[in-house]
């Protein structure tokens, strides 16, 4: 019998339709609801699943896998998890947060072991465990036991054994958890590749902002099991509407403030050393606008720029 994943694919899934939808999915655990009424549509190449711990990030995964019961309706790459979870998972790369490798066995073996499981035949599973490996970083390391790898070597081989089966959608649970800085760039520059070099779109959960900022273009934001916000990072920090301009003076902000409203610009304070304010123009003004309100109300200008929100800003703000 031949294996799902060797049918021949056009283009990536990412490119031809909604990777998961959801309708009104909740998720329980006994009297706690980890997922509440969760109603969203994934589309895009990479996919941040954003959220602090406990925010049904984990539980959502799991939902989608076919591994837990739940209420509502959800499809992953048209599929229903309830009906066709294991369709689901010959199409779902998955990389959980915890270890998930078996006594005894080196890189190779476990990937091998995952091709399998998958249904890959015993040869191409080996040979896809071997390029798994290489793309992952660990073709030298690959026939020493897993149990011993450090902490970046293990993450790495979660990856591999994630891909072996060449899956259209990666799900990765906290990918660079326990990492290093370097180890962590290390990993997100192999999750930024992976849509052009395997064709694999990918959902990644995490509560690090930025991991997210780093590698994806869609951002879905959990908190306390419910959905806050979904959209693309700029849509997420406000870039998407008019630019805002940050302001610093030396000194007479208020007089500036004066000069700035009456020619209609939206004008809100800003901590800092320097007195400042986050300044919005009107209509299609320039910021030669700024100059002159400065010059007519005699402040001296010593910072201006376009004022860009850190993710860390506008996911507090989403949040509260």
């Amino acid at each position: 019998m031949r294996h799902p994943r060797e049918w021949t694919v056009t283009e990536p899934w990412y490119k031809r339709g909604v990777l998961v939808d959801l309708v009104d999915v909740v998720k329980r655990y006994g009297p706690i609801e980890a997922l509440r009424g969760v109603t969203s549509q994934f589309q895009g190449k990479r996919i941040g699943l954003l959220g602090p711990n406990g925010a049904g990030k984990s539980s959502l995964l799991k939902v989608l896998l076919g591994l837990a019961p739940f209420q509502g309706s959800a499809r992953v790459l048209g599929f229903d998890p309830r009906e066709a979870a294991f369709q689901i998972r010959d199409r779902v790369g998955y990389m959980p947060e915890v270890d998930c490798t078996l006594p005894h066995l080196n890189a190779v073996e476990l990937c091998a072991y995952a091709g399998r499981m998958s249904g890959l035949p015993r040869a191409a599973a080996m040979q896809r465990a071997h390029a798994a490996l290489y793309y992952a970083g660990l073709e030298d390391k690959r026939y020493q036991p897993v149990e011993g790898y450090s902490t970046g070597m293990k993450q790495r081989v979660k990856l591999a054994q994630a891909l072996v089966h060449g899956p259209e959608l990666l799900f990765l649970d906290e990918p660079t958890s326990g990492l290093d800085p370097r180890g962590r760039e290390e990993m997100l520059q192999l999750i930024s590749e992976l849509p052009e070099r395997h064709g694999s779109a990918v959902i990644l959960s995490t509560h690090l902002l930025h991991d997210v900022e780093r590698t994806c273009d869609q951002v879905v934001v959990l908190h306390e099991g419910r959905l806050v916000f979904a959209g693309s990072v700029p849509e997420l920090v406000g870039e998407k509407g008019p630019t805002r301009y940050e302001v610093r003076v030396k000194e007479g902000i208020e007089r500036l403030v004066v000069r700035l409203t009456e020619r209609g610009c939206e004008v809100e304070p800003l901590e800092g050393l320097l007195p400042g304010v986050a300044v919005r123009l009107p209509g299609d003004a320039d910021p030669s606008l700024i100059l002159t309100a400065a010059v007519a109300s005699s402040v001296q200008l010593r910072h201006l720029c376009p004022l860009r929100v850190t993710l860390e800003a506008a996911f507090l703000r989403a949040v509260s």
